[in-house]
């Protein structure tokens, strides 16, 4: 097998050649047809996240050490089972759920692999992920059938999917006059856009800094937009959303949106943060109090929520953002275009090519 490998913190991947795995026991190896990029993957490449005030958060401490595999978006093919996996046949084409936990601890047991501590086996970011033509997976269960849905979309429901439906399942009670606002309007934003209309909402106002953005929003189906670069941003968000901003999903997670989302919001209202982007919340404490505002973090999401986001999408009730699929031997030249912002939806790498 082959991956691309982190060998040095911010510095470009390698090409590796290594040993083709032997699945033991309930394991399963899949042959990696398409692996998605997020911007997560940018901070582990780099080898930190940024908590503000000059902190940082190295990735090495999650067990991140290189050399390193990246990816947690992996869709492929059934290639060879342990002695005890049961459930799936070789030849089968699978999304893998890349948020494995210990299978042992209480959130684990109550199916809550993500927010798992004590032992996290995620995929591309604690273990070795999927920019490789193989990756190992722990056991069947968290191999999601996508028959019907095309290889490169499939993908990005393991994350992007997964992560912006989560997060909307978090959102307060909507009443007809309320609105969402989407914050960021990148890979993640656009198929926020898909899940918020499939969950029934559509007054959503999208929010980016490139105009780019903002029109594949309107594209998508967001009825209002607001350059943030706007003055008085806050206010204008507000008004946009007719006094009634009921919900702010931050898929940036910066000072600056943060401000913006918590800003706009109506009584009652709710920010949600999923953007990892870095800096820290500065905020009065009253006005969360007077204003019974909801300020709450969304990571990613469960392997049930994740089967969930598949069979809208197998329905035909998400609609794929845009999707561009490369070489995997562009992995490099994707990753610096992300970190510039030059990349306008998902960019997914294919193995098979």
């Amino acid at each position: 097998m082959f991956s691309w490998d982190i060998i040095e913190h911010g510095r470009p991947l390698q090409r590796v050649v290594k040993e083709t795995p032997t699945p033991q026991g309930t394991e399963v190896l899949v042959r990696v047809l398409r692996s998605g990029v997020c911007h997560s993957d940018l901070h582990i490449w780099e080898g930190f996240f940024d908590w503000g005030g000059g902190r940082r958060f190295y990735v090495k401490e999650r067990g991140c050490v290189p050399p390193f595999t990246l990816g947690h978006e992996p869709f492929g093919v059934v290639e060879a089972l342990g002695p005890r996996a049961r459930g799936v046949k070789a030849g089968e084409r699978r999304i893998v759920y890349p948020w494995i936990g210990c299978g042992k601890c209480a959130v684990c047991r109550a199916g809550e692999d993500h927010y798992c501590v004590a032992g996290p086996r995620f995929l591309g970011v604690t273990r070795p992920g999927a920019y490789a033509s193989h990756v190992i997976v722990p056991h069947p269960k968290y191999l999601v059938d996508a028959k019907g849905l095309d290889d490169a979309f499939a993908a990005t429901l393991a994350c992007s999917g997964l992560t912006t439906y989560s997060a909307t399942a978090k959102l307060p009670a909507l009443g007809a006059r309320d609105w969402v606002a989407v914050i960021g309007c990148g890979g993640l934003g656009m198929v926020c856009i898909s899940v918020l209309r499939a969950r029934g909402i559509r007054n959503i106002v999208a929010c980016d800094v490139e105009e780019a953005k903002l029109a594949a929003a309107r594209r998508q189906g967001a009825r209002r937009v607001l350059d943030t670069r706007a003055p008085e941003a806050a206010q204008k968000l507000a008004e946009l959303a007719d006094g009634s901003l009921a919900g702010a999903i931050d898929l940036v997670g910066t000072p600056a949106t943060a401000a913006l989302g918590i800003g706009a919001l109506r009584k009652g209202g709710r920010y949600i943060l999923c953007g990892l982007y870095g800096g820290e919340l500065v905020h009065p404490l009253p006005p969360i109090a007077q204003r019974a505002i909801g300020i709450v973090g969304s990571y990613v999401g469960s392997l049930r929520e994740l089967k969930e986001v598949v069979a809208l999408a197998r329905k035909g009730r998400l609609r794929p953002g845009p999707i561009a699929t490369r070489p995997a031997a562009e992995v490099n030249a994707v990753l610096d275009e992300l970190k510039a912002g030059k990349v306008l939806g998902r960019v997914v790498l294919a193995f098979d090519q």
